[in-house]
């Protein structure tokens, strides 16, 4: 907001670590939309409403169940699958109060799908590493922060895994996110048809998981990059320095989510696309 209004510009400060354009288009549906668009990178077919009534104009288009998601948001606050139009007008004016901009995107439900996630680390240069692949156990339809999940992928082939990365590096590239970013992927087993979900342009509970799965500390490395520092000044005992850094070491790291719904008061015990465990 302060950015918006030039504040920032005003008085001569500087955000370390991220651009603000780099949030907007990372953040902004419209904005992230436009950018797949043009690396050519698949995504579930959507479109963006400001009203209720755009949003049940756009729902029948697409076909029940749809998903619908606020932007500028975290933990998909606000958003969730609806599955006919009374749900779909609770749900969208719920999301349309919980973004910042008052903005929505009607997509269409992968509900089903692998989910599959990277971490990718980005620096100044341009030089960037994967941190982790991650699997989701459970398939698209709940949130991730409530899926189990495995650290490396176990059932997923190489030549996909390498295709995501792929994907991976050009979204960082275009968002130009400098330190962690978590990118999320739907994968149709049955068609092979791969869409990006979205990306968290920043340290993300993923990014923690990553950490702790892998023993990379992305928030720290994030926040030497965002000092000034390149992957390849920052020393690593493996390789001599991180830019040549690869998942590595025989290990299984299982992810368990634990909820604590008995702690909040007249909150249902159900999961959705609203991260729901502690």
């Amino acid at each position: 907001e302060l950015a918006k209004k030039g504040i920032l510009e005003k008085y001569g400060v500087r955000i370390i670590g991220v651009d603000i354009n780099a949030i907007e288009r990372g953040e902004d549906r419209i904005i992230f939309k436009e950018t797949m668009n043009k690396l050519g990178i698949e995504m579930p077919a959507s479109k963006p409403a400001f009203s209720v009534e755009e949003a049940e104009k756009i729902a029948a288009e697409l076909g029940y169940p749809v998903v619908i998601r606020p932007a500028y948001t975290m933990g998909g606050t606000g958003g969730g699958h609806v599955y006919n139009v009374e749900e779909l007008r609770v749900i969208a004016a719920r999301g349309i109060t919980a973004s910042l901009i008052g903005q929505i995107l009607i997509e269409e439900s992968v509900q089903g799908w692998e989910e599959l996630e990277l971490e990718v680390v980005r620096d100044a240069k341009n030089q960037m590493i994967t941190v982790c692949f991650i699997e989701n156990v459970d398939a698209m339809g709940v949130h991730t922060g409530d899926s189990y999940c495995t650290a490396p992928m176990l059932t997923i082939a190489p030549e996909l895994q390498k295709r995501l990365q792929k994907y991976s590096y050009d979204i960082v590239e275009a968002i130009q996110v400098i330190g962690g970013t978590n990118i999320q992927f739907a994968h149709d087993p049955k068609t092979g048809r791969v869409v990006v979900i979205e990306i968290n342009p920043r340290t993300s509970r993923s990014s923690a998981l990553a950490s702790k799965a892998t023993g990379f500390p992305i928030a720290l490395i994030s926040s030497m990059l965002a000092g000034g520092l390149t992957l390849d000044e920052i020393p690593y005992w493996r390789e001599g320095t991180l830019d040549k850094y690869e998942p590595w070491g025989e290990y299984v790291v299982v992810k368990f989510a634990r909820w604590a719904f008995e702690k909040f008061e007249g909150a249902a015990d159900k999961l959705g696309t609203q991260m729901r465990a502690v």
